[in-house]
């Protein structure tokens, strides 16, 4: 038996002293760090239609080409995350980085010839969508229980480095050449690199864990926050990575977009997706995570089954599109509100890991779903109409059995237990 800290250590603030400035400061670069390697993460998905046609694809093949990057990117996170618990984000930040820049590299210089080429690059830049599994950690021991809900939602927001890849790969391309956006996005990334090695620190007082790694990610595993999250994850999460990656080929291929137009609008469904992730933590810290998660899954389960009667794009279509964006962005936000609402300190970044893996394999199964129902149907109705279905398990999900946990914990910080309180818990 260990006695372990349950919520927050001595040393970070309560809710009501100020936030150090030096925290807003380290925020603000984990954001910047988790944008840099999104922006990389993406780099593909903008170029599918160009590759379909370049390399004469088909559609399951231009979803398989997008979606390498998401499901290598997801699985990683869980020993990213378990790293990060051991070793800070000042040390894992910069590590995978410098890693990213390698498979940028490749695909810009000499792997877009081919297809095959192509999987293994986009194999290995699966290694910057493990940045998310450093980040919230790292943030989420700067700030104390309170403020974590809007933290890591900014931090969240770093997920608009794939509008980044969205506004500007396809316009590099067509600009100068296929390995532009390649090198620029390499170079940002070592910038990026030496800055973090050099100015992140981790928070003071952090809790490090000294178990084994297998023993931490089986302990992690046992949480019952672990597989609510992830469920939860997978469908919020899950949705936007799959739009973003697939919303150009859609547009293109169901409504007849021009390859650019399809991208800006791709862009815009991921901006207002960005914005609306802080603001759902902002939420959740006022009202609780699951109030906010019920009226996102609400509003995805509605736009879901109006889109999938493929209405004109203009209005009906581009509304249902935003509003979920909007919704799918919230309840990112409010999903990783309720991992620092229940989650032990000494294992957010294992729990981060295993619920960011679930929300990348959620962005990783409807590309291909939606490629392999066009293919046999040339409709993409049955895709959202699972959309629908999948939302509103989850939103029920959510009303039986995640609100209760949530009230629950959230009762005992009205309370006001004292800094510094202990509780007994079982490791393992």
């Amino acid at each position: 038996m260990v006695l372990q800290r349950s919520g927050r250590s001595d040393t970070t603030p309560s809710a009501h002293e100020p936030v150090p400035g030096r925290a807003w400061t380290m925020l603000a670069l984990a954001t910047v760090g988790f944008a840099v390697n999104f922006w990389a993460w993406a780099l593909l998905s903008p170029l599918g239609p160009r590759f379909k046609d370049s390399l004469d694809l088909n559609s399951f093949q231009q979803s398989l080409l997008v979606a390498v990057p998401v499901v290598v990117g997801s699985l990683g996170r869980i020993p990213i995350g378990a790293l990060t618990d051991r070793f800070g984000g000042r040390v894992m930040f910069p590590i995978v980085s410098a890693a990213t820049i390698v498979p940028v590299l490749y695909l810009g210089l000499a792997g877009h010839s081919s297809l095959a080429a192509l999987l293994a690059g986009g194999f290995f830049l699966g290694i910057g969508g493990t940045a998310f599994a450093v980040g919230v950690p790292f943030v989420n021991a700067w700030f104390p229980p309170e403020r974590r809900g809007l933290a890591i939602g900014i931090f969240g927001a770093g997920m608009g480095g794939t509008a980044i890849s969205a506004l500007t790969t396809v316009k590099l391309v067509n600009a100068h050449s296929m390995s532009t956006p390649f090198l620029i996005t390499a170079a940002v990334l070592a910038v990026y690199a030496v800055a973090a090695a050099l100015v992140l620190r981790d928070a003071p007082g952090r809790t490090v864990p000294t178990e084994p790694l297998a023993r931490r990610l089986g302990a992690t595993l046992k949480l019952g926050i672990t597989w609510q999250a992830s469920a939860l994850y997978a469908v919020a999460f899950g949705g936007y990575v799959a739009f973003s990656v697939y919303l150009p080929t859609y547009l293109k291929t169901g409504y007849g977009l021009t390859q650019a137009d399809a991208a800006n609008r791709m862009a815009g469904f991921v901006l207002l997706a960005v914005a609306m992730r802080p603001i759902g933590g902002w939420l959740s810290d006022r009202l609780g995570p699951a109030r906010v998660l019920t009226a996102a899954l609400s509003v995805v389960v509605a736009a879901a089954v109006v889109q999938s009667f493929t209405p004109d794009l203009a209005p009906v279509g581009t509304i249902a599109f935003l509003a979920m964006a909007a919704a799918l962005g919230a309840g990112s936000g409010a999903t990783f509100a309720l991992v620092a609402l229940l989650t032990p300190a000494n294992k957010v970044g294992s729990v981060t890991g295993v619920v960011g893996a679930a929300g990348g394999l959620g962005g990783f199964v409807p590309p291909l779903l939606m490629g392999s129902l066009y293919g046999a149907y040339g409709t993409y109705a049955a895709g959202l109409a699972l959309l629908a279905v999948v939302a509103a398990a989850a939103l029920s999900y959510t009303l039986a059995g995640v609100r209760a946990a949530a009230e629950g914990s959230e009762g005992k910080q009205r309370t006001g237990r004292p800094r510094g309180h202990r509780t007994a818990r079982t490791t393992a």
